[in-house]
């Protein structure tokens, strides 16, 4: 989790004159077939809000299902395979369209060809950097099954196959993942995962209630390799009622970062991300730890995120 008082501690350590850090961060973003004018329309305003967030980022993104005459299928796969190429960093992988569940196999909208979950989920997993996987369309838990226990963040607009209606999550996450000031429930200066993840649902919930019309989408997210989605609902801010929820590797993942975590490397990220998570499990054990093992184990960690932050380590 963030820990935005030692963040403004520690701003100080990090020295103005630290240069801002290249990352190594990449972003294919599939549009699949709108069908209507009016979907195109919204699909459109997604993409804009996307792209807006890469350069904010300053991370390349790619997009499939905006070139005419092109077979999106078969792009898809040539950008998939060039992926697995990469070994290190994170791979984001986005998709905003249309789902279809038939009871067996759920299919998400391309134009020409669909492909299928199982389909999508073989393509990859043989990725070895850092998956963070956003699904935004109609049916899109089926994507999410092949991908649960992999290494990094899965995200579906919904918590099921048969929930096959237009989904609205996207509309949501997208200006939210772009830095929306309000999605920033934590107050650290960027909008994590996490926060766009509930931010999203938020508004998703707020619609329906506003129409007087049944929901028919329930986002999920799973980032702790269990297998089970987490809904929004468990959490109050950032914080799981349950400890066992998902979120916790969401809530250190950024796209637009604030200026104080631009500074670090993603080497540096990946090890205050390490020592914040040992932090959380040491804060869960302490009723179970003698007092003075339990503040030596916290000034350990401590101490190893201050040298991080001052260059040292």
């Amino acid at each position: 989790m963030k820990w935005p008082v030692l963040l403004c501690l520690f701003n100080l350590l990090l020295g103005l004159a630290s240069p801002l850090q290249a990352r190594d961060l990449d972003i294919l973003l599939v549009v699949g077939t709108p069908g209507e004018d009016q979907y195109a329309k919204l699909f459109d305003a997604q993409v804009t809000a996307w792209k807006d967030a890469s350069t904010k980022a300053g991370v390349k993104l790619n997009i499939i299902g905006q070139d005419k005459d092109e077979d999106d299928l078969k792009q898809l796969e040539s950008a998939l395979k060039k992926a697995v190429t990469a070994k290190t960093g994170q791979f984001w992988f986005v998709m905003i369209g249309h789902g279809t569940f038939d009871g067996r196999e759920a299919k998400f909208n391309l134009r020409g060809p669909d492909i299928t979950a199982r389909q999508l989920g073989d393509w990859l997993r043989p990725i070895q950097r850092e998956l963070v996987f956003i699904q935004t369309a109609s049916a899109s838990a089926a994507f999410m099954q092949p991908l649960l226990g992999k290494n990094g963040v899965v995200i579906s607009a919904t918590k099921g196959a048969d929930e096959i209606y237009y989904t609205r999550f996207g509309e949501f996450f997208a200006p939210a993942i772009a830095g929306l000031p309000e999605a920033d429930l934590d107050q650290d200066r960027q909008v994590s995962l996490l926060e766009a993840f509930l931010h999203a649902s938020k508004k998703v919930a707020e619609f329906y209630e506003q129409e007087e019309r049944l929901a028919t989408e329930h986002a999920l997210i799973e980032d702790n390799g269990d297998g089970i989605g987490t809904r929004s609902e468990v959490f109050e801010g950032v914080k799981a009622s349950d400890p066992k929820a998902d979120g916790v590797r969401a809530a250190q993942i950024a796209l637009v970062l604030s200026e104080e975590e631009m500074r670090l490397t993603d080497a540096q990220r990946h090890q205050r991300d390490a020592l914040e998570r040992e932090l959380e499990v040491l804060k869960g054990k302490r009723a179970e730890m003698d007092e003075d093992a339990y503040y030596a184990d916290l000034e350990k960690l401590l101490r190893e995120l201050a040298e991080l932050y001052s260059g040292d380590s």
